[in-house]
């Protein structure tokens, strides 16, 4: 199909596993907001329900969902052909592995070529050797048979060269709505809404509560940081299986004055906003957004050293970066460091907003992507 062919526009698939928000999921909702609509005509799949279906349906952008919770889930595949023929769907793109692995049938029989976002490996070092095996596997067919394979950082892209035989992809960062995200505007005060204390230090993790995110090693430094520095807390934002247990640490160990716990928000620039400093601790990454976003808000970051923020950090310049071995000792010396020296802060959240401006701006971004786009649906 020509883009040329009468005044058709490219219909495109943004296709997502989930409707909850985390970091694909603003990947996809800033991509979509900055195609070009005179040339583009995106339609949003995704694979549940929750707060992005709603987001993108006030929007005004066509939005479908078919359900499942399953990576190669056979039994869904005949039903996305048949979506792919009905809405005429141009080109593909999917935003990780599990839609990918749910869409690559289907566009393959229809000869639908697809654009595949790794917004972070679904193999990583913490798994069992037999689990990453299979992981492995199934990313070496995900991004054989896609058409293009889009990495989000240099250290993602290296990944996949180290693991999957052939792997080539181009690399396009993840881009950061930079009108939403910047301090000078006005923001919601967070802090009288969820009864926060005013003058302490706010330590901020806004993430899903998986394993992978380490939201309970977090608690365990955090417990540990209290003892010695009662001038700061924690405030903990999203959902996830280990948010439970995350709640149960913290009563048991008396934190509740120190701690607070906030369902997912939609309002993620106001909740930064009140924040000091923002702590992502994850095992594993693509190019993590909510680093992004809090970097683009001026604020203090500490990270763990793995693919995607380490590409985006540089240690004691524009945020602070810790291992992942001994994670609960490093976090823990890094809060302390962090909330006692304002002088490194401010020079810390100076160079985050220089970094973000200068590598990672949405707009940019999606011309990127566009260019990805034309290439297939005019060959």
């Amino acid at each position: 199909m020509s883009m040329e062919n009468g005044n058709r526009k490219v219909r495109v698939l943004e296709c997502i596993r989930q409707g909850l928000i985390g970091g694909g999921e603003s990947h996809l909702l800033v991509l979509v907001a900055n195609l070009d609509k005179e040339k583009y005509y995106p339609v949003v799949l995704s694979f549940t329900d929750g707060p992005m279906i709603d987001k993108l349906k006030a929007e005004g952008i066509e939005t479908h969902i078919i359900e499942t919770n399953k990576a190669f889930d056979v039994f869904v595949w005949s039903k996305i052909k048949a979506f792919l023929k009905i809405h005429q769907i141009d080109v593909i793109h999917a935003h990780g592995s599990r839609a990918n692995s749910n869409l690559i049938w289907a566009a393959k029989a229809l000869k639908i070529p697809v654009v595949y976002t790794i917004h972070g490996w679904s193999f990583h070092q913490d798994q069992s050797k037999v689990v990453r095996g299979l992981r492995v596997f199934g990313e070496g067919i995900l991004t054989k048979y896609s058409s293009r394979n889009i990495s989000v950082s240099e250290s993602n892209k290296a990944t996949g060269k180290r693991y999957l035989k052939n792997f080539e992809s181009i690399v396009v960062n993840n881009g950061i709505d930079q009108k939403r995200f910047n301090p000078d505007n006005r923001f919601k005060d967070i802090r009288a809404e969820l009864g926060l204390p005013k003058d302490k230090i706010l330590l901020l993790f806004l993430a899903r509560f998986t394993s992978h995110k380490q939201p309970l090693t977090l608690l365990e430094a955090f417990e540990n940081v209290v003892k010695k520095n009662n001038n700061i807390h924690l405030l903990l934002v999203g959902e996830g299986d280990e948010k439970a247990a995350g709640e149960l640490f913290v009563k048991e160990k008396q934190l509740e004055n120190s701690v607070t716990f906030s369902s997912f928000r939609l309002d993620v620039p106001d909740v930064i906003a009140n924040a000091d400093i923002y702590i992502l601790p994850s095992l594993w990454e693509g190019l993590p957004i909510g680093l992004l976003e809090a970097m683009a808000m001026g604020k203090s970051v500490i990270a763990t050293n793995v693919d995607g923020s380490k590409d985006v950090i540089k240690d004691g310049e524009n945020g602070l970066l810790v291992e992942t071995d001994g994670l609960i000792r490093n976090l823990e010396e890094k809060i302390l460091l962090l909330s006692q020296n304002k002088e490194l802060r401010n020079k810390l959240e100076a160079g985050a907003i220089k970094t973000v401006n200068e590598k990672y701006e949405a707009v940019g971004m999606t011309r990127k992507i566009e260019r990805v786009y034309d290439e297939l649906v005019n060959n």
